[in-house]
């Protein structure tokens, strides 16, 4: 599957306090935080009912390859080894009692492809009934093929922007690129955030974002001189660091002053290592960059500039601390000059490049055109729009009670052959765009990146989530 998209127009260390995995209880509770020094209840995800946090907990899995015995070698032809992940049983208990957010939840677990376990990939209303206040729900799924980094977040309307957000690392033995790095652990994990101040559901259709928060701390401009994020590094050591966005709406333009990062993996896929001194990142999508801390022992400042709200970096607004051991603690004085920002079309997969079927055409080509309906004051694609049912439409279907022809609007649902080609051209300019999009169950190659005319079949970049429109 492809995708062809147009163009149209402080805390002490980064170190996560909690890291959980494979098999955990996962609370959902309501609580008061200050991450950029305002004070307001928020969605939060802890392993235990009393340290819920912002972001939630890093879940962590390993990839691991299990030697077969000799009886299952001689049945798998040039088979020495099977890729097997971990199993993850994540029980979700939902204890929220806030009347002015959301009190269901259910979770998706972002860029796990739920092969056999559909029912478990978290979007409410499509595979499961929200998971109701003093009720769980088990999700429980492997990742026999899958390692990098990926996330989790709210996938019931807008309740992630309240806080139900958070990492998940699958970690990789036998890394391509284990040799281009020295550390690789629950401090290198940074993600970047929009906060708001006012809940989700009384926030408006499209609220502007008060501050941006990195590892779950920020500054409002002209607010309180609150803690940022301090990320050490020790001089000389090169660091293996997983950026995530789990940003609601912006996309950020990051960058650590004085330094380049190594871009080596995009969306759990890795790449050919690429260079660059800036890196575009939209919501939902992930990149790990090595970086050579081989700069001078000081302070420097970490940048991740949003489209929309407040672009400075005033005050340590939009920014953390990256702290060489042995640098006084204080907030950098460092400037940026930036001279060579990633591009999309340069990044290429490592492994099994190019595009599904090559440049014939595809079997079955598809057009997907977003819009916005200001009557309903929703999305529509092809005029079509999603409103959940009263039961998910996955249980629907696979009980044989409608198909889901009957239970969407016509025209939405496209039957798609086994072992088919399929392309997907999206064109951008639709309103609130920039607009990424991320398929579920599935890589894209994406085969021409907006603001590109240039098909590329060879080596696409390959990723789950793809922006529609893109800025330089």
């Amino acid at each position: 599957m492809f995708l062809s998209i147009s163009f149209i127009l402080s805390l002490a260390a980064s170190t996560y306090a909690v890291t959980i995995g494979p098999i955990t209880d996962m609370h959902i509770v309501n609580a008061e935080i200050a991450p950029d020094g305002f004070t307001r209840s928020a969605v939060l995800a802890g392993s235990t009912a009393t340290n819920a946090d912002f972001p939630g907990p890093l879940i962590v899995g390993e990839k691991v390859c299990l030697i077969w015995d000799s009886f299952v070698t001689d049945k798998i032809p040039d088979a020495s080894f099977a890729p097997q992940g971990d199993r993850f049983q994540l029980n979700v208990i939902d204890s929220l009692t806030d009347n002015t957010m959301l009190k269901s939840t259910s979770i998706h677990w972002h860029g796990f492809f739920q092969a056999g376990s559909s029912w478990a990939d978290g979007p409410a209303g499509v595979t499961q009934c929200p998971i109701a206040p003093g009720h769980s729900f088990l999700y429980n799924f492997a990742v026999p093929d899958q390692a990098g980094t990926f996330w989790y977040h709210s996938h019931l309307s807008t309740q992630y922007c309240d806080g139900l957000r958070g990492p998940f690392v699958v970690y990789d033995p036998a890394d391509p690129h284990a040799s281009l790095y020295d550390i690789d652990d629950e401090s290198t994990v940074i993600t970047l955030a929009d906060w708001y101040h006012t809940p989700a559901p009384s926030a408006g259709l499209v609220p502007t974002p008060d501050s941006t928060l990195i590892n779950g701390l920020g500054r409002q401009a002209g607010g309180a001189t609150s803690p940022l994020s301090i990320i050490n590094v020790v001089q000389g050591k090169r660091y293996r660091f997983r950026l995530v966005s789990i940003s609601c709406d912006p996309n950020y333009k990051f960058s650590i002053d004085g330094h380049t990062m190594n871009i080596i993996e995009v969306d759990g896929v890795n790449i050919t290592p690429l260079t660059v001194d800036s890196i575009q990142i939209f919501a939902g999508q992930r990149y790990s960059f090595v970086l050579h801390a081989n700069q001078t022992v000081d302070n420097y400042w970490v940048r991740a500039q949003p489209n929309i709200g407040s672009t400075s970096f005033d005050g340590g607004v939009n920014s953390a601390i990256m702290r060489y051991a042995g640098a006084e603690e204080a907030d950098p004085t460092t400037t940026s000059a930036l001279s060579n920002p990633m591009l999309e079309t340069n990044l290429h997969p490592l492994e099994n490049p190019g595009a599904p079927g090559g440049s014939k055409d595809a079997d079955v080509p598809i057009n997907l055109a977003l819009a916005f309906d200001i009557a309903a004051l929703g999305f529509t694609v092809n005029g079509a729009r999603f409103d959940p049912p009263t039961v998910p439409v996955l249980l629907q279907v696979m009980s044989g009670a409608r198909t889901a022809q009957e239970l969407l609007p016509a025209g939405s649902v496209y039957t798609i052959p086994s072992n088919s080609v399929i392309e997907l051209s999206i064109p951008g300019g639709a309103a609130g765009a920039p607009h990424p999009f991320h398929l579920h169950g599935h890589t894209l190659d994406v085969v021409r990146s907006a603001g590109s005319s240039v098909y590329n079949y060879e080596n696409p970049v390959r990723d789950s989530v793809a922006s529609i429109k893109w800025y330089a």
